[in-house]
């Protein structure tokens, strides 16, 4: 890991294309902003580990979602987005 200390507008440079610039330092914080390639992805970590997260939960549906889930396709009911969270399925 390369650690470099900067002063507000300073940049660093990556490759020939993208460019970040420090734009404030605030307290325990500090704002960068990233001029990047459109195809150049750009995430920041937590939020991607947060969307890991939910997914891997989102699988890991237990038996008894499956089976519910089979018996609403089955029956033709009709669910909601308001009715998302109820154990009933809507006939």
């Amino acid at each position: 890991m390369l650690v470099l200390t900067r002063k507000v507008g300073e940049q660093i440079l990556i490759g020939d294309d993208i460019v970040i610039t420090v734009l404030d330092s605030r307290g325990d914080g500090v704002r960068i902003g990233i001029d990047a390639p459109r195809g150049v992805k750009i995430q920041r970590e937590e939020v991607l580990r947060a969307v890991i997260e939910a997914n891997l939960a989102a699988a890991a549906v237990g038996a008894d979602g499956a089976d519910t889930l089979k018996a609403l396709l089955q029956s033709g009911a009709k669910v909601s987005a308001d009715d998302a969270g109820a154990d009933q399925p809507n006939p």
